[in-house]
């Protein structure tokens, strides 16, 4: 029995994915071809990408937002449980990149429901709400700019329904949350984000230590 979270070591942490990880062979190939990218380390852990899928199946999502897409493999988890009507909004700046999450969505069959936004991610939220769309989406998932990210939020709950869920992705910033002396830009965003949302009382919110820290939160 533990009264924290539990650490993982490389060991403990391969045995978790050896036990639970159920990996698509086309998720598996785009984890391995982005491994070889340059910015690698903007891919979700696969357990993380399965954790979000199975939260879309417990919501019954039928309509969801992405903000930052990269090369596509959290979109792809997350467009793959979603029901043959279901609709995702992707959003990205990066064509090089999205241009390899089209690539494997297209393989993996998925990819009549992602309709991908290539303009800034505030643009393309901000043209969802002037559009009528506000309250209508189950589902959103930040990991984009750090910068942006209260942006981002405000933008989404507007656009969730009540009972929706926001997915907020590296709030503990491989430990860097903790830096109070010489913080950078991004990591300054991250700290006043994270103190902005324990306190907002128009969402619940549970932090984990899932990949490199996910918030979720509940629009009331």
């Amino acid at each position: 029995m533990s009264n924290q979270s539990i650490q993982l070591n490389d060991e403990l942490y391969h045995y978790l994915l050896d036990a639970s990880l159920r990996e698509s062979e086309v998720l598996k190939q785009l984890r391995q071809h982005t491994a070889g990218m340059r910015g690698s380390v903007m891919q979700i852990a696969p357990e993380q990408g399965q954790f979000m899928a199975l939260l879309v199946q417990i919501l019954g999502a039928k309509k969801t937002l992405e903000v930052g897409v990269y090369t596509g493999y959290s979109a792809l988890c997350v467009a793959a449980v979603l029901p043959e009507d279901g609709r995702m909004i992707a959003c990205d700046i990066n064509e090089e990149t999205t241009a390899v999450a089209k690539e494997f969505w297209q393989k993996a069959g998925v990819a009549e429901k992602i309709d991908l936004r290539l303009a800034p991610g505030a643009e393309t939220l901000n043209e969802l709400i002037e559009t009528g769309e506000q309250g209508s989406f189950d589902f959103a998932f930040i990991d984009a700019d750090k910068t942006g990210y209260h942006n981002y939020y405000e933008q989404c709950l507007v656009l969730l329904r009540p009972g929706g869920l926001i997915a907020v992705d590296n709030v503990l910033w491989t430990g860097s949350v903790l830096n109070n002396e010489n913080p950078s830009e991004d990591t300054q965003a991250l700290q006043a984000f994270n103190c902005f949302v324990k306190d907002d009382q128009r969402v619940d919110l549970s932090m984990l230590p899932v990949g490199d820290g996910l918030t979720l939160l509940r629009k009331k």
